[in-house]
């Protein structure tokens, strides 16, 4: 069975201000964050590595693609705009560089400076079409901005003609503050905070109309879509009491599973994988492990053991990445 996750991260060392070390210290700084140092030093050694723990991982699991993008914050920080296109175009080379030492193994989705939207449909123009790019990821919202602004329109045009996706990942923690975190630290990220916040943000993607007006275009979301799809009974249930000047042309279950796709990154129960393809299709979920935040063999472990047809865990293991991404079927 070939493998191919697609949300695997990675940091640079030669870009000081993308330092993993840097967010995890501002991270830990703004929420007194209580994750272990080891397993900090973990993460933050094998991050910028390629080839001596991370291909002998894969190739321990099976995985054999790693989709890579810069891990979290990326340049979805405080960065003034000249900056943050400075850095995605860096970060952006950088990982085109890696690909192309190891094109059997690696592919990558691009960084993009949301900071100026004009300037981020450039970058991804330039990362798709000259460096080769899969589609691009984004580290949740910016500043109080969300991607169903109409600033953001040209950029999922230009994602729509491309055809390519956006990746949807949670981001570092908002701003504002979230009073119903307040004394519980360990569920402002990754446990919790960092899902509800993102499914939010989807959900204000969908509802605000950006695949009425880009039907094409393409939303994946990680850690088993984010709470979302074992919602969306619920979210047409009650969608259908609302009177709106402009209501959506579908249901919004019905963006679910077309526009919308998931992977499963970091959620290894097979009762639960076996019910987003239920929900969602099977032609709709995708393999993912969190390397190096997660273990290649549990993602593996959880594909071998979900209940599916042969045709559902090729589609899922691989098939849907290969056409989502346009990756050579191997």
């Amino acid at each position: 069975m070939r493998y191919i996750a697609l949300e695997e991260c990675f940091t640079i060392p030669e870009l000081p201000g993308l330092s993993l070390m840097r967010q995890e210290a501002a991270r830990g700084a703004a929420l007194q964050s209580p994750v272990s140092p080891d397993f900090l030093e973990s993460v933050g050694r094998r991050m910028p590595d390629f080839t001596e723990w991370r291909i002998p991982e894969m190739d321990d699991a099976g995985v054999d693609i790693q989709v890579l993008s810069h891990t979290v914050p990326g340049v979805q920080q405080d960065m003034e705009a000249g900056e943050a296109v400075a850095a995605a175009r860096a970060a952006n080379d950088y990982l085109a560089g890696v690909i192309e030492r190891h094109p059997d193994r690696f592919a990558g989705l691009a960084a993009l400076p949301l900071q100026d939207p004009a300037a981020a449909v450039a970058e991804l123009t330039r990362a798709v079409g000259q460096l080769g790019m899969r589609g691009a990821l984004v580290n949740n919202y910016l500043g109080g901005h969300f991607l169903d602004e109409p600033r953001y329109d040209e950029l999922w045009g230009a994602l729509e003609s491309l055809r390519v996706p956006l990746y949807l990942h949670p981001g570092v923690p908002a701003t504002e503050k979230w009073a119903v975190l307040d004394g519980h630290p360990i569920l402002a990220d990754a446990m919790w905070g960092w899902a509800a916040t993102t499914g939010g943000h989807a959900m204000r993607i969908v509802c605000g109309g950006v695949f009425d007006r880009h039907p094409d275009a393409t939303l994946i979301l990680g850690h088993m879509g984010e709470f979302l799809p074992f919602q969306v009974s619920r979210f047409d249930s009650r969608y259908a009491t609302f009177k709106l000047d402009r209501p959506l042309l579908r249901k919004p279950s019905e963006y679910f599973g077309s526009n919308v796709l998931i992977t499963t990154t970091g959620v290894f129960d097979p009762v639960v994988l076996r019910a987003a393809i239920d929900i969602l299709g099977a032609d709709a979920v995708m393999f993912s492990v969190d390397y190096p935040w997660e273990a290649s063999r549990d993602a593996v472990e959880l594909i071998k053991r979900t209940p599916m047809t042969d045709a559902e865990r090729h589609q899922v293991a691989h098939g849907n990445a290969e056409r989502i991404l346009e990756l050579a079927a191997g």
